[in-house]
Protein backbone atom coordinates (compact mmCIF):
# COMPACT_ATOMS: atom_id res chain seq x y z
CA UNK A 1 0.00 0.00 0.00
CA UNK A 2 1.03 3.49 -0.49
CA UNK A 3 2.67 5.23 2.56
CA UNK A 4 0.96 8.56 1.93
CA UNK A 5 2.26 11.04 4.66
CA UNK A 6 3.58 14.38 2.91
CA UNK A 7 7.36 14.72 4.55
CA UNK A 8 6.88 18.86 3.71
CA UNK A 9 4.36 18.52 6.25
CA UNK A 10 5.56 16.30 9.07
CA UNK A 11 9.12 17.98 8.65
CA UNK A 12 10.86 14.44 9.48
CA UNK A 13 13.91 16.14 11.28
CA UNK A 14 11.55 16.54 14.56
CA UNK A 15 12.90 13.42 15.37
CA UNK A 16 16.20 14.84 16.60
CA UNK A 17 15.00 17.91 17.68
CA UNK A 18 12.47 16.62 19.95
CA UNK A 19 14.24 13.37 21.10
CA UNK A 20 18.40 14.44 20.76
CA UNK A 21 19.27 11.04 22.31
CA UNK A 22 17.43 8.82 20.20
CA UNK A 23 19.50 7.91 17.45
CA UNK A 24 22.25 7.73 19.69
CA UNK A 25 19.40 5.32 21.74
CA UNK A 26 19.38 2.97 18.59
CA UNK A 27 23.01 2.78 18.85
CA UNK A 28 23.83 2.15 22.65
CA UNK A 29 20.60 0.69 23.62
CA UNK A 30 20.78 -1.61 20.60
CA UNK A 31 23.31 -4.06 19.49
CA UNK A 32 24.27 -5.98 16.57
CA UNK A 33 22.27 -9.23 16.71
CA UNK A 34 21.67 -12.27 14.23
CA UNK A 35 17.96 -13.69 14.27
CA UNK A 36 16.03 -15.86 11.68
CA UNK A 37 12.66 -14.27 10.47
CA UNK A 38 10.43 -16.04 9.96
CA UNK A 39 8.07 -13.54 7.95
CA UNK A 40 11.47 -13.56 5.29
CA UNK A 41 12.48 -17.04 6.10
CA UNK A 42 16.13 -15.46 5.97
CA UNK A 43 18.74 -15.11 8.94
CA UNK A 44 19.47 -11.23 8.98
CA UNK A 45 21.46 -8.99 11.01
CA UNK A 46 19.95 -6.31 12.71
CA UNK A 47 21.53 -3.50 14.89
CA UNK A 48 17.87 -1.90 15.77
CA UNK A 49 16.37 -4.06 18.27
CA UNK A 50 12.90 -4.03 19.23
CA UNK A 51 12.94 -1.30 22.51
CA UNK A 52 14.67 1.30 20.13
CA UNK A 53 12.10 0.40 17.22
CA UNK A 54 9.12 0.83 19.67
CA UNK A 55 11.22 3.91 20.99
CA UNK A 56 11.16 5.39 17.45
CA UNK A 57 7.64 4.24 16.18
CA UNK A 58 6.29 5.80 19.28
CA UNK A 59 7.79 8.97 18.46
CA UNK A 60 6.99 9.04 14.80
CA UNK A 61 2.96 8.33 16.11
CA UNK A 62 2.90 11.39 18.04
CA UNK A 63 3.74 13.36 15.26
CA UNK A 64 1.74 11.71 13.16
CA UNK A 65 -1.46 12.26 15.60
CA UNK A 66 -0.12 16.03 15.20
CA UNK A 67 -0.56 15.78 11.48
CA UNK A 68 -3.48 13.75 10.63
CA UNK A 69 -6.58 13.87 11.76
CA UNK A 70 -7.29 10.32 13.78
CA UNK A 71 -10.71 9.34 13.78
CA UNK A 72 -12.22 8.79 17.24
CA UNK A 73 -15.49 6.23 16.38
CA UNK A 74 -16.32 3.54 18.42
CA UNK A 75 -18.27 1.71 15.87
CA UNK A 76 -15.66 2.10 13.18
CA UNK A 77 -12.73 1.59 15.63
CA UNK A 78 -14.21 -1.71 17.12
CA UNK A 79 -14.97 -3.05 12.98
CA UNK A 80 -11.30 -2.15 12.85
CA UNK A 81 -9.91 -4.09 15.92
CA UNK A 82 -12.18 -6.96 14.99
CA UNK A 83 -10.47 -7.90 12.08
CA UNK A 84 -6.76 -6.14 12.63
CA UNK A 85 -6.63 -8.54 15.78
CA UNK A 86 -6.91 -11.63 14.46
CA UNK A 87 -4.36 -10.53 12.09
CA UNK A 88 -1.81 -9.60 14.88
CA UNK A 89 -2.16 -13.16 16.53
CA UNK A 90 -1.41 -14.88 13.94
CA UNK A 91 1.45 -12.55 12.83
CA UNK A 92 4.99 -14.20 12.60
CA UNK A 93 6.32 -11.43 14.79
CA UNK A 94 5.16 -11.48 18.20
CA UNK A 95 7.60 -9.69 20.24
CA UNK A 96 5.81 -6.03 19.93
CA UNK A 97 2.45 -4.68 20.48
CA UNK A 98 -0.15 -4.04 17.41
CA UNK A 99 -2.63 -0.72 17.36
CA UNK A 100 -4.52 0.44 14.48
CA UNK A 101 -5.93 3.40 14.02
CA UNK A 102 -8.33 5.63 11.15
CA UNK A 103 -6.98 8.00 9.56
CA UNK A 104 -10.05 10.53 8.57
CA UNK A 105 -8.66 10.63 4.24
CA UNK A 106 -10.79 9.34 1.39
CA UNK A 107 -7.78 7.83 -0.66
CA UNK A 108 -7.91 4.22 -0.66
CA UNK A 109 -4.34 4.03 1.27
CA UNK A 110 -2.56 2.32 4.69
CA UNK A 111 0.50 2.64 6.23
CA UNK A 112 2.92 1.34 9.27
CA UNK A 113 5.48 3.06 11.04
CA UNK A 114 8.24 1.04 12.69
CA UNK A 115 6.97 -0.63 16.40
CA UNK A 116 3.90 -1.77 15.45
CA UNK A 117 1.36 1.07 14.42
CA UNK A 118 -1.04 0.70 11.76
CA UNK A 119 -2.87 3.11 10.01
CA UNK A 120 -5.92 2.77 7.48
CA UNK A 121 -7.65 5.93 5.93
CA UNK A 122 -11.74 6.10 6.92
CA UNK A 123 -12.21 6.01 2.68
CA UNK A 124 -10.24 2.31 2.43
CA UNK A 125 -12.40 1.33 5.07
CA UNK A 126 -15.50 2.26 3.63
CA UNK A 127 -14.84 0.94 0.29
CA UNK A 128 -13.69 -2.93 1.52
CA UNK A 129 -15.62 -5.24 3.04
CA UNK A 130 -13.98 -7.32 6.14
CA UNK A 131 -12.01 -10.16 3.98
CA UNK A 132 -10.53 -6.96 1.95
CA UNK A 133 -10.04 -4.89 4.97
CA UNK A 134 -7.96 -8.06 6.27
CA UNK A 135 -5.93 -8.30 3.41
CA UNK A 136 -5.21 -4.69 3.83
CA UNK A 137 -4.48 -5.15 7.38
CA UNK A 138 -1.93 -8.40 6.76
CA UNK A 139 0.05 -5.91 4.21
CA UNK A 140 0.98 -3.49 6.64
CA UNK A 141 1.52 -6.41 9.15
CA UNK A 142 3.59 -7.69 7.16
CA UNK A 143 6.02 -5.40 6.58
CA UNK A 144 6.73 -5.18 10.29
CA UNK A 145 6.97 -8.59 10.60
CA UNK A 146 9.40 -8.44 8.08
CA UNK A 147 10.97 -5.52 9.54
CA UNK A 148 11.36 -3.79 6.38
CA UNK A 149 11.19 -0.34 7.84
CA UNK A 150 14.32 -1.65 10.15
CA UNK A 151 16.30 -2.64 7.40
CA UNK A 152 15.47 0.90 5.32
CA UNK A 153 16.63 2.35 8.53
CA UNK A 154 19.38 0.65 8.53
CA UNK A 155 20.19 0.69 4.75
CA UNK A 156 20.14 4.06 4.14
CA UNK A 157 21.79 5.28 8.12
CA UNK A 158 24.36 2.49 7.90
CA UNK A 159 26.16 1.26 11.20
CA UNK A 160 29.36 3.56 10.45
CA UNK A 161 27.08 6.78 10.23
CA UNK A 162 24.49 5.64 13.01
CA UNK A 163 27.66 5.02 15.14
CA UNK A 164 29.42 8.48 14.28
CA UNK A 165 26.22 10.17 15.18
CA UNK A 166 26.46 8.18 18.70
CA UNK A 167 29.79 9.53 19.17
CA UNK A 168 29.26 12.71 17.85
CA UNK A 169 31.30 12.62 15.45
CA UNK A 170 29.08 13.74 12.46
CA UNK A 171 27.62 17.39 11.93
CA UNK A 172 24.21 18.36 12.96
CA UNK A 173 23.87 19.17 9.12
CA UNK A 174 24.61 15.34 7.91
CA UNK A 175 22.38 14.34 10.57
CA UNK A 176 19.45 16.00 9.59
CA UNK A 177 19.85 14.96 6.45
CA UNK A 178 20.36 11.54 7.13
CA UNK A 179 17.11 11.55 9.65
CA UNK A 180 14.90 13.32 6.72
CA UNK A 181 16.11 10.43 4.20
CA UNK A 182 14.75 7.61 6.89
CA UNK A 183 11.55 9.34 7.25
CA UNK A 184 10.72 9.85 3.64
CA UNK A 185 11.96 6.23 3.01
CA UNK A 186 10.26 4.56 6.14
CA UNK A 187 7.08 6.60 5.37
CA UNK A 188 6.66 6.70 1.48
CA UNK A 189 6.92 3.29 1.30
CA UNK A 190 8.50 0.23 0.00
CA UNK A 191 10.68 -1.05 -3.31
CA UNK A 192 8.75 -4.37 -5.75
CA UNK A 193 10.51 -7.05 -3.28
CA UNK A 194 9.38 -5.96 -0.27
CA UNK A 195 5.61 -5.13 -1.74
CA UNK A 196 5.79 -8.20 -3.12
CA UNK A 197 6.45 -9.66 0.30
CA UNK A 198 4.24 -7.94 1.81
CA UNK A 199 1.13 -9.03 -0.48
CA UNK A 200 1.93 -13.00 0.36
CA UNK A 201 2.12 -12.51 4.40
CA UNK A 202 -0.94 -10.63 3.94
CA UNK A 203 -2.49 -13.44 1.74
CA UNK A 204 -1.09 -15.83 4.38
CA UNK A 205 -2.22 -13.87 7.26
CA UNK A 206 -5.85 -13.65 6.01
CA UNK A 207 -6.32 -17.34 5.60
CA UNK A 208 -4.75 -17.87 8.93
CA UNK A 209 -6.98 -15.86 11.08
CA UNK A 210 -9.95 -17.17 9.20
CA UNK A 211 -10.89 -14.86 6.60
CA UNK A 212 -11.38 -15.41 2.52
CA UNK A 213 -7.57 -14.83 1.54
CA UNK A 214 -9.38 -13.86 -2.34
CA UNK A 215 -10.41 -10.54 -0.23
CA UNK A 216 -6.66 -9.60 -1.53
CA UNK A 217 -7.15 -10.32 -5.25
CA UNK A 218 -10.58 -7.82 -5.41
CA UNK A 219 -9.42 -5.38 -3.01
CA UNK A 220 -6.74 -4.87 -5.77
CA UNK A 221 -9.76 -5.25 -8.28
CA UNK A 222 -11.57 -1.92 -6.58
CA UNK A 223 -8.09 -0.08 -6.16
CA UNK A 224 -7.40 -0.80 -9.84
CA UNK A 225 -11.27 0.55 -10.74
CA UNK A 226 -10.53 3.35 -8.31
CA UNK A 227 -7.60 4.25 -10.60
CA UNK A 228 -9.56 4.04 -13.50
CA UNK A 229 -12.55 6.29 -12.28
CA UNK A 230 -10.40 8.81 -10.76
CA UNK A 231 -7.67 8.79 -12.98
CA UNK A 232 -3.79 8.10 -11.85
CA UNK A 233 -3.43 8.45 -8.28
CA UNK A 234 -0.38 8.17 -5.00
CA UNK A 235 -1.20 4.69 -4.85
CA UNK A 236 0.24 3.45 -7.65
CA UNK A 237 3.97 4.39 -7.46
CA UNK A 238 6.71 3.85 -10.04
CA UNK A 239 8.51 1.85 -7.13
CA UNK A 240 4.83 -0.41 -6.51
CA UNK A 241 4.61 -3.34 -8.67
CA UNK A 242 1.66 -3.27 -11.15
CA UNK A 243 -1.46 -4.22 -10.04
CA UNK A 244 -1.82 -7.05 -12.44
CA UNK A 245 1.41 -8.37 -11.23
CA UNK A 246 0.33 -8.29 -7.85
CA UNK A 247 -3.12 -9.63 -8.66
CA UNK A 248 -1.56 -12.38 -10.78
CA UNK A 249 0.78 -12.99 -7.35
CA UNK A 250 -1.69 -13.30 -4.65
CA UNK A 251 -4.20 -15.13 -7.21
CA UNK A 252 -0.98 -17.90 -6.68
CA UNK A 253 -0.44 -17.64 -3.54
CA UNK A 254 -4.21 -18.40 -2.53
CA UNK A 255 -4.54 -21.72 -5.11
CA UNK A 256 -1.39 -22.99 -2.58
CA UNK A 257 -3.12 -22.16 0.43
CA UNK A 258 -6.32 -23.25 -0.47
CA UNK A 259 -5.43 -25.88 -3.18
Amino acid sequence: MRHNIKPARLKPRWILERCPILICGLIILSGCATIYNSATGQRETLFIDTKAEVSLGSDMAKQISREKKIINDPKMQERLDKVAKRIAVVSDRQDLRYNFNIVDEKEFNAFAIPGGSVYINSGLMGAANDDELAAVVGHEVGHIAARHSVKRLQAVLGYQLLSSIALGVSGQKQVFQAVDVVFNVVVLGYGRKDEFLADRLGVKYSKAAGFNPRGMVTFFQKLKQESKNSGPTLVFLSSHPPIDERIKQAEGEISVLTP
